[in-house]
């Protein structure tokens, strides 16, 4: 199992070090200007997903999120048991990636996010969209064309930084690390446990329904 987790933590922290690191750069070059700064952030995000998930899905299978873990438990895609060293695995590289994003912009590693408040009733629904959505994408995908898979999600997240106003996080890994970063792409502490409360209720509902949609 040493290889898979490995795999995981790996991509979980490159994932986040794009995330973070193009947040922070977004903003350096926008001069103020926070749509150019998202979507610099969103490009990087989604550029970041295909490489990941193309080079580390033959080893690990390329979750680099518990609620996707979740999901593949509970169709039978995958032991259970080997769910916690999974999303140990991935909150562990998450958090990683967020230090080391903040090394490479000589920034503090070990932050709080203080500015960044994400709550409220919409944030909350669009949580549960984005998540629902970024499962469907996967599903549908591996149902209709597998090896199209890291495309799809690339370009769905790309896309759910834009139209949902969470600004799609949709991985309660990625949720908790990015309450460590006082930046741009950062998460306030104390709205970090409804998004990830969001995100697995939602996986919960997910379920059923794309398991009928995609049915074998």
């Amino acid at each position: 199992m040493i290889r898979p987790l490995f795999a995981e933590a790996l991509g979980t922290a490159l994932l986040l070090i794009s995330v973070i690191g193009s947040g922070i750069m977004g903003v350096n070059l926008a001069g103020g200007n926070m749509a150019l700064a998202l979507l610099a952030n969103a490009i990087a995000t989604g550029c970041m997903l295909f490489a990941i998930i193309t080079v580390l899905a033959p080893v690990s299978g390329a979750h680099f999120n518990p609620a996707v873990t979740l999901a593949f438990v509970l169709r039978g895609n995958m032991p259970r048991e080997l769910m916690p060293g999974y999303i140990l695995a991935q909150c562990t590289g998450a958090i990683m990636g967020v230090w080391v994003a903040h090394l490479m912009f000589d920034l503090p590693v070990l932050q709080v996010s203080q500015t960044m408040h994400r709550t409220g009733g919409a944030q909350w629904v669009s949580e549960g969209i984005a998540t629902f959505g970024l499962l469907f994408v996967i599903f549908g995908g591996l149902k209709a064309r597998a090896e199209a898979v890291p495309t799809l999600v690339a370009l769905y997240i790309t896309g759910a930084y834009w139209f949902t106003s969470s600004t799609s996080f949709a991985n309660p890994a990625v949720t908790l690390a990015r309450g460590f970063s006082d930046t741009f792409a950062g998460i306030h502490p104390a709205h970090i446990g409804m998004f990830v409360v969001i995100q697995l209720i939602t996986v919960l509902i997910a379920h059923p329904i794309l398991k009928a949609l995609f049915k074998d």
